[in-house]
C-alpha cells in the first residue's frame, strides 16, 4: 500500500466526500443517545425550506400543495426529538386546526408498546429510525395500508404498502486522507482487516452497526461472519460509544478507518472543513447496505386519512430538504439532492436485501458477544 497523503480521488462512486462548507457553520455534532435503535443526535441548522446560502430552494412537492392537516394526531416517534423535533414543529405550525402530540422513545420499544396496547393504543402514526422496526409492526398486523399517493413518491425498494421510507443512510468506510489514498481502502468489506494495514474503529453497541453485521449474516452466512468478526477483534479494532465518535477519532489521528453510516463524516467535516477524513464505499456487500427511516399508519388511527397525510408531509420538499441539510441523510424524493459530494442512490452499489430482515438482531448480538465483543 502507498501512504502518500495525496488528494484521494476515488475511482467512480468511491469518491471523497467534500466538506459541507457552503452550508454555513453548524458546529461539531454530538453523539449521545446511541445504542439500540436510537437516533444519533446532531445539530439542527433550521431555516426549513428557506433555501440557505449555497443551496437553492428544494425540489419535490411543497407542503402548500399537499392536503391540509386538520384534527388531532398522535405520533409515536423512534426518531429523537433533538433530531426531528424542529421539523415536527414546523409541520404543526402550518395549520391552525391541527393538534399534534409526539411521544419519543426507542423504535423497538415503541413497536412493543403498540403491540402490547392492542386496540387501545393511542398511536396514529409510527415514525421509525429503521425499516426493521417498521417491518416488525407490519408483520404483527398493526398497520393500515398507505395510499398510492404516498407510497408512489418513493422508489419501490424503500417502501411497501404498509410503510414508506422518509430518509436514507449508506454504510461507508471513513478513512484518514492524510495517511491513505482512497484506492488503499478495500472495496470488499470481507477483505478487512487482512487487506488494510491501519487501525480500525467501530461502535458495536450502535443499532446501525448491528444491522450491518446482521446484513453480513444474511448475505455471507454465520460461519463467514464469525470469521470476519474474529479477524477484526484480533486486529485490535477500537470500540467507540457512537459512530460520530469513531469518525472524529479518524480526524484526530487516533485510528485510520472505521465502519459507519455516511452522514457522520459530513458532521465531522461540517465542524472542521479541513479535517483529514474521506469516505469510501464498498460494493454490493454488507458494508454497502442502505437503510431507511420511515413511517407507517397504525391500525388504531382514529383518522387514517389524516395519519396518511401526515406521513405524506414527511416526504414534502421542505421535509426532505431538512433531512439533507440537518441530518446529512439521503433524501428519498428524487428532486431533492443530498448534501456534499455524495454519489446518488443509483450510483451506490448496494446489496439486494429485504430491509425488514435487519430487525433480526438477537442472533447477531449473540454472535458478537460469543467472539468477545462488548455490547
Amino acid at each position: 500500500m502507498t501512504h502518500d497523503g495525496a488528494g484521494p480521488d476515488l475511482i467512480g462512486r468511491r469518491r471523497l466526500l467534500a466538506a459541507a462548507g457552503a452550508l454555513g457553520t453548524v458546529g461539531a455534532a454530538g453523539c449521545s443517545g446511541e445504542g439500540g435503535d436510537a437516533d444519533d443526535e446532531t445539530s439542527s441548522i433550521g431555516q426549513i425550506g428557506s433555501g440557505r446560502e449555497g443551496r437553492g430552494a428544494p425540489g419535490g412537492t411543497p407542503i402548500a400543495e399537499m392536503p391540509a392537516l386538520s384534527g388531532e394526531l398522535t405520533v409515536y416517534s423512534g426518531r429523537s426529538e433533538f433530531l426531528v423535533g424542529e421539523l415536527v414543529e414546523y409541520i404543526r405550525g402550518q395549520y391552525d386546526d391541527f393538534s399534534l402530540e409526539v411521544r419519543y422513545a426507542d423504535s423497538t420499544d415503541l413497536v412493543n408498546q403498540i403491540i402490547n396496547e392492542g386496540e387501545g393504543s393511542l398511536a396514529d402514526v409510527f415514525y421509525s429510525v429503521n425499516a426493521g422496526a417498521l417491518g416488525t409492526l407490519a408483520d404483527a398486523g398493526r398497520t393500515n395500508a398507505l395510499s398510492a399517493d404516498v407510497t408512489g413518491m418513493v422508489r419501490s425498494e424503500f417502501r411497501t404498502e404498509d410503510w414508506v421510507g422518509t430518509s436514507g443512510r449508506a454504510r461507508t468506510v471513513p478513512y484518514d486522507t492524510a495517511e491513505y489514498d482512497g484506492n488503499d481502502v478495500p472495496s470488499d468489506i470481507m477483505a478487512f482487516p487482512a487487506e488494510f494495514d491501519g487501525d480500525l474503529g467501530w461502535a458495536p453497541s450502535y443499532g446501525s452497526c448491528q444491522a450491518f453485521v446482521t446484513t453480513m449474516r444474511i448475505l455471507e452466512g454465520e460461519a463467514a461472519t464469525r470469521e470476519w468478526l474474529e479477524g477484526v477483534v484480533a486486529s485490535g479494532i477500537n470500540g467507540y460509544s457512537g459512530e460520530f465518535a469513531a469518525c472524529q477519532a479518524i480526524a484526530d489521528d487516533e485510528i485510520d478507518a472505521a465502519f459507519t453510516n455516511h452522514y457522520y463524516i459530513q458532521q465531522v467535516l461540517d465542524g472542521d472543513s479541513d479535517a483529514t477524513i474521506g469516505t469510501a464505499f464498498t460494493e454490493g456487500d454488507a458494508g454497502a447496505v442502505f437503510n431507511v427511516a420511515g413511517a407507517a399508519v397504525v391500525d388504531t388511527a382514529a383518522d387514517p386519512t389524516l395519519a396518511g397525510n401526515f406521513v405524506r408531509h414527511l416526504l414534502s420538499a421542505e421535509a426532505q430538504d431538512y433531512f439533507a441539510r440537518s441530518t446529512f441523510e439521503y433524501p428519498l424524493i428524487p428532486d431533492v439532492e443530498p448534501i456534499g459530494d455524495l454519489p446518488t442512490i443509483d450510483e451506490l452499489e448496494v446489496p439486494e436485501i429485504d430491509l425488514t430482515r435487519l430487525s433480526d438482531l438477537e442472533p447477531t448480538i449473540d454472535l458478537m458477544r460469543d467472539v468477545g465483543i462488548e455490547i
